[in-house]
């Protein structure tokens, strides 16, 4: 039994907010712009001394598909689309239109991989703390999440710790954009984790970029191999059966990024570790730094092209794919993703295939073949709402998933548009003085595509005029 001991201390109450949204990654981002510019007084409270979560602490890039799947419609607009336009002003990002699956820019993948977006994580640094500042949001950096403040099965803020020490944070609406449910889990609400059967979470990866790599030479590379299903399958192939290669990796998973040269290395893995154990995330760090310098020596001797590569930087942290899950008002799933069944509440359209990293494997089910999947399927606002807890919402990864559908809406694109529809309905719940589940579906969704947020025909057949108090 763990020894427990018993800590009091008065907490300044140093903000009283409309919404308080934790987490600064792309849900959390979504969520504040969208909160600032419908009118709410808002506050973003981010870990980092910067914004963008796994673009920017984890070099997680690019931005997966914002198009449906065949590369046709762009679904993902509103927050991302302005976000990614403000970084190709800057030099920073090359815009999903322009990129076509299987480049080297989509890590010579085709399927799930058209209209992916490169992109700079300083120049999505500048934009989001500039989208934020102009949407009015006050940014609460260097700040972390310690507890949640729960009054009558409702959330009425947490409490938060900085160089400033501890502190309290009141909120009318909370929106929780930490990736793993922190502030749901803390306040109660019920959720799951992993697959069923074994509870097992997709593996974690810490991404790292080269620079001196001979682009030309690894697009001839690919060209010359075809009938590799992956860059490099045949090379990792033979060290694999030389025991050489320890990683449990079928091929090398690498994209260019917008600078000549450089490029994102999304290789390691790390297996069987849950993300909300600081345990687990310390040992995977440290064996994740041990892998990628395992993976430069590798890529020097056996990687044509990669020969004088040398490294850029690794993430300030571990990529986690996957932890906790939220029970909402409703669970979307696989068969949801393929039928691309049509939702009342529907607050998002995207078009990213199921993505399952193996976690005890060396595989996934990155192909047509593991999961049918519509060319373009949609996420209800139920799912962003847990089933008992009030004036909270949940954007981005630990949304109301099952195990198989979260492998599709767990990227980055999907995270924004949750984020901006959260943020967006949080503002309107403090307008309208009711709790977030409650929020008239018409009027969301009108907001939302007034707002640049693209829903397909379902939301333009609706008009919402709220009720003027």
């Amino acid at each position: 039994m763990t020894e427990t001991l018993s800590y009091q201390k008065p907490v300044p109450v140093v903000a009283d907010v409309d919404v308080l949204v934790v987490g600064g990654g792309p849900a959390g981002i979504g969520a504040a712009v969208a909160a600032g510019r419908n009118g709410a007084k808002t506050m973003l409270v981010e870990r980092f001394g910067f914004l963008g979560g796994n673009a920017t602490a984890g070099l997680v890039g690019p931005f997966m598909t914002s198009f449906s799947q065949d590369g046709k419609v762009h679904l993902i607009r509103g927050v991302f689309n302005e976000l990614v336009e403000r970084a190709e002003q800057l030099g920073g990002a090359i815009h999903p239109s322009k990129v076509e699956g299987g480049s080297e820019f989509a890590g010579f993948i085709t399927y799930g991989h058209h209209r992916v977006t490169p992109f700079d994580p300083e120049a999505v640094k500048i934009v989001a703390a500039e989208m934020c500042d102009e949407a009015g949001v006050e940014l609460r950096l260097h700040t972390f999440m310690v507890d949640a403040l729960v009054e009558d099965g409702a959330v009425a803020g947490v409490i938060v710790a900085s160089k400033s020490g501890l502190e309290a944070i009141r909120a009318k609406v909370t929106v929780d954009c930490s990736a793993d449910a922190d502030i749901a889990a803390r306040a109660g609400a019920a959720f799951h984790k992993g697959r069923e059967g074994d509870g097992l979470m997709q593996p974690m990866t810490l991404f790292f970029r080269i620079a001196n790599v001979d682009d030309e030479k690894v697009n001839q590379y690919i060209a010359d191999h075809p009938d590799e299903h992956r860059p490099y399958t045949s090379v990792v192939t033979a060290a694999r059966e030389r025991g050489e290669f320890p990683i449990p990796r079928l091929a090398i998973g690498l994209y260019r990024t917008p600078q000549k040269g450089v490029w994102r290395i999304n290789t390691t893995r790390l297996q069987e570790l849950d993300g909300t154990d600081v345990r687990d995330l310390t040992k995977a760090e440290i064996e994740g730094r041990k892998q990628v310098m395992f993976l430069l020596k590798f890529f020097r001797r056996y990687c044509p092209g990669l020969e004088n590569c040398t490294l850029l930087d690794t993430a300030a942290m571990i990529g986690v794919r996957e932890t906790r899950r939220i029970v909402g008002e409703y669970t979307l799933t696989a068969d949801d993703l393929a039928t691309g069944r049509d939702f009342d509440d529907v607050i998002a359209l995207c078009g990213y295939p199921i993505d399952i990293h193996s976690p005890n494997g060396n595989g996934g089910t990155m192909t047509p073949e593991a999961f049918v999947c519509a060319n373009v399927y949609q996420i209800p606002y139920r799912s962003l709402v847990p089933e008992k807890l009030d004036r909270l919402l949940v954007a981005g990864r630990c949304v109301s998933a099952s195990h198989e559908a979260l492998g599709a809406i767990r990227v980055m694109p999907p995270a924004f548009a949750m984020g901006q529809a959260a943020g967006t309905a949080a503002a309107l719940a403090v307008a309208e003085g009711v709790e977030p589940r409650n929020v008239p579906i018409p009027w969301l969704q009108d907001t939302l595509t007034k707002q640049g947020a693209y829903l397909g025909d379902v939301a333009a057949r609706r008009v919402h005029q709220p009720t003027v108090s």
